[in-house]
Order: C-alpha cells, then sequence, then structure tokens
C-alpha cells in the first residue's frame, strides 16, 4: 500500500490486484489507483486476465512489485500441513512467477521495465517453526537472479528486497512468539516502518535504477548483512 501511494504522490498510474475484494475496494480509494482486479495470483489464467486488462488501462507497464504473501502454519516440519505448505507454495512462489511470466513480455516489448520482488531474510537464514515461508522466499530470491539475468539485455532490472519483520497486516498471521523472535533477531531492536520498504522499492522501480538486476537488497535493521 505504501509502495503504491507512494508512486502516485511522485505522478505515477497504479493498478492494484488483491485477493480480499473489500480491502482492494478501500485500497482503490486511498491510493487512488487507475485499476484495481480481484484475484488469486496462484492462478495463473486470472494473473495472465489481470495482466492483460491492466496494461489496457494504463496504456502500458513499466513497474511490477510482486509483494502478495502469507505466513503459513508455525509448527515443526514434522507436523506441517501439507495443505497449508502446498498453500504457501502456490502463493508466495507460484503466484510470484505467474505475475512475472504474464508481465515480463509486456516489458520486453517495450524494452524498458522494473520487477521488484518482495523476498525475506526468511529465506537467507530461515526462521524456526516456518519452513514454508522460509522456503518459499528462498525460492523468490533464486528466481529473481535468474529471471533477471535471462532480460539483463531486454532493459527490464528484476531485483529483490529481503526485508525483516515489518509493521504490516501479516503480522496478523502470526503468534506473538514468533514477532517476539523475529523482534529479537534484529540488532537495531525494533521492526521496520513499511515506508522504509517503499522507499527501498521505489528506488529499483525507477530510471535510476540501472545498473543492477538480479540482485538481492537487505532492509533488516541489521540482521542480515550479505
Amino acid at each position: 500500500m505504501n509502495t503504491a501511494k507512494r508512486i502516485v504522490e511522485e505522478g505515477g498510474r497504479v493498478a492494484l490486484w488483491d485477493l480480499d475484494a473489500q480491502r482492494l475496494s478501500n485500497a482503490h480509494i486511498e491510493v487512488g489507483a487507475d485499476y484495481t482486479h480481484a484475484l488469486d495470483v496462484s492462478d495463473p489464467e486470472a494473473v495472465a486476465l489481470a495482466a492483460e486488462k491492466s496494461r489496457d488501462a494504463l496504456g502500458k507497464i513499466d513497474i511490477l512489485v510482486t509483494s502478495a504473501g502469507i505466513t503459513g502454519a508455525t509448527v515443526p516440519v514434522t507436523v506441517f500441513p501439507v495443505e497449508n505448505w502446498l498453500r504457501v507454495m502456490a502463493v508466495n512462489l507460484n503466484g510470484l512467477f505467474f505475475c512475472c511470466r504474464a508481465i515480463a513480455p509486456i516489458m520486453v516489448e517495450n524494452g524498458y521495465g522494473r520487477i521488484v520482488n518482495i523476498a525475506s531474510v526468511a529465506g537467507k537464514e530461515g526462521n524456526p517453526n516456518a519452513s514454508a515461508y522460509s522456503a518459499s522466499k528462498a525460492g523468490v530470491i533464486g528466481f529473481t537472479k535468474s529471471l533477471g539475468k535471462e532480460l539483463a539485455t531486454k532493459g527490464v532490472m528484476v531485483n529483490c528486497i529481503t526485508p525483516a519483520t515489518f509493521e504490516s497486516e501479516i503480522l496478523k498471521q502470526l503468534p506473538q512468539s514468533q514477532i517476539d523472535y523475529m523482534r529479537s533477531k534484529i540488532p537495531m531492536g525494533r521492526l521496520g516502518e513499511a515506508s522504509e520498504s517503499a522507499a527501498l522499492v521505489c528506488w529499483l522501480a525507477s530510471d535510476e535504477c540501472s545498473f543492477s538486476t538480479a540482485a538481492t537488497f537487505d532492509i533488516s535493521g541489521g540482521r542480515t548483512t550479505y
């Protein structure tokens, strides 16, 4: 939401996609989006349709920020529900793949694009009792490196960010004990603010990001430094 608002404030036009139609309606008003589309990103046909309609509404697509994500269960691997594992992968990794697969050709055709994938420090370090989330975000990092190299000569930059724990709606999916654990791993001793993440995403989505691709950018309060 913060990223979309900042893009609009800086003169950009935005299309928003979300599973929750009511949340999407509220965001449409709050952000001032040109177009909204309710969909499940784990459905490749729905993503392809949303991409087509978004391009029609905006005229072109210069930027893609893939931020849909769910945490999944907070339990050990030995008792992790199989259906929950599959759902986390379907949203966090498959959904991101479907979005990039649908949007990248539009950018290549125009000779310009910026794709910013939202990964996590969990994809680098792995959080205990969060195996599905950690694995899915590690997949996002690997996918970003691959796609970035594929498009390196096409005018399309592909990067990802690896945030530590941020103040966001996703925290509602976690027990307080897990939030406290993740906060304790951050040297700054606090959670990140959404505006701080948005600032990094917007730079990666800008013209100024012209020689960085297939890269991972940490924003973790000092938790990850590699």
